[in-house]
């Protein structure tokens, strides 16, 4: 199944709840989910529309609680407004704005939504909330989403090439959320063509990552098709579980997914900077080409596939594991390591497979694997891709959304 469709899959998937909403937050995550499959999104705008979403519920309900730093929008509201009011009603409005032809169904979410709010400061809250939607809504126009893929396919006059176009190239263009730039956290190149490293990684993946393997043992290989899921789906799941910790409060778990999902919008535009900088050939060209890198301890393999499709976009850095690093990294002060409950997911591409993990570090860990052992990364690039998600979780732990005095 390609990439692309195997989103939408896990998206819908994902729709239908594991557990009971923990709140308005999570429940608006998941109507979040539902408008970009309806929509036919792939990743990465998806993962601007629910930073988008997650964003205006924390202003709004931040703005009435007092709690934290506003990201953006700071207002003043009516005596006892009510905070789940006001997350509820900036869900709603940037949804109908993102997707305007599915006004109806958001419409009878709002009403359910709102039925099941107390009255008292329910009309504040509604005020404070559209006021904070439109000025995110108005922050993100122009933002470079909607970019036309003018990506240049590299060849000589007359020569064929595929005539699929590569996804991601207009995304480095898009404004962060966090970051000052794409550029921000840009690692250095990749190996040269004749070093160790390239020759280790090479052959590693070469052994390790191919469709035929004879080295690749069976958990590995479903480690490697398990992740072979994208986007959002491959790290909101964990997210949700730990949103639904006992005793949390509304304007923590907007606090959460806020922080999370403007994290992970920004590791998409660091890691597709990086991979259309670098350009890097991926293992199935490479180990296809192995008698071109001038390398004299790599090998050609004329008929080598990797264990699962290889996605539409540069090889260098691995996006997975700077995704789930990045989510990661966010967690990890507000749950701790290793003293979180047991974590699970499951995954479209292994129906009815369901993955535990004792630690948040170690979810982030079987990601960046499962990359090697599905053949589509090298080492070199999941190592890199998880530095860069730790800075960029860093940064929005220490400069965002911060408590209040």
């Amino acid at each position: 199944m390609k990439p692309l469709r195997l989103w939408f899959v896990a998206a819908a998937i994902f729709m239908l709840p594991a557990w009971a909403a923990a709140d308005s937050i999570t429940e608006w995550n998941e109507r979040t989910f539902a408008c970009t499959v309806t929509a036919k999104q792939g990743p990465y705008p998806a993962s601007r529309a629910l930073a988008m979403v997650h964003v205006a519920m924390f202003d709004a309900a931040n703005a009435i609680e007092h709690r934290y730093s506003a990201y953006k929008v700071m207002l003043s509201a009516s005596p006892g407004s009510s905070a789940e009011a006001a997350a509820v009603a900036a869900a709603h409005s940037v949804l109908r704005k993102l997707y305007p032809d599915q006004s109806a169904d958001l419409d009878a979410a709002y009403a359910a939504s709102m039925a099941r709010i107390p009255d008292e400061g329910k009309g504040g809250g509604v005020t404070v909330g559209e006021k904070v939607a439109a000025e995110i809504i108005s922050l993100r126009e122009n933002d470079g989403a909607e970019a036309p893929n003018q990506y240049r396919p590299i060849t000589a006059a007359g020569v064929y090439v595929m005539t699929v176009l590569p996804v991601g190239s207009t995304w480095p263009g898009v404004k962060p959320w966090l970051m000052t730039s794409a550029s921000q956290f840009r690692p250095g190149p990749p190996p040269e063509l004749r070093s160790q490293t390239w020759a280790r990684d090479f052959n590693e993946l070469k052994s390790i990552g191919g469709k035929k393997s004879a080295v690749r043992t069976a958990t590995q290989t479903e480690i490697g098709r398990f992740w072979a899921i994208v986007g959002p789906p491959s790290w909101d799941p964990i997210v949700r579980q730990l949103a639904s910790t006992p005793g949390r409060t509304l304007i923590e778990n907007a606090r959460l997914f806020a922080l999370t999902a403007m994290a992970a919008a920004d590791s998409y535009i660091a890691v597709l900077d990086a991979k259309y900088t670098y350009n890097l050939w991926r293992p199935i060209t490479a180990i296809r080409n192995g008698d071109l890198d001038g390398n004299n301890q790599t090998d050609r393999v004329p008929d080598w596939e990797p264990l699962i499709d290889t996605p539409l976009h540069p090889e260098y850095p691995c996006a997975h594991c700077i995704n789930s690093m990045t989510v990661a990294t966010v967690l990890k002060p507000e749950f701790g390591d290793g003293q979180v409950p047991t974590l699970t997911m499951t995954s479209s591409a292994l129906p009815g497979v369901l993955h535990r993990w004792s630690s948040i570090k170690e979810w982030a860990d079987e990601v960046a694997e499962s990359r090697i052992y599905a053949g589509v990364h090298y080492r070199y690039s999941a190592v890199v891709g998880q530095e860069m998600g730790r800075k960029i979780g860093e940064l929005a732990v220490s400069s965002y959304l911060r408590p209040a005095r």
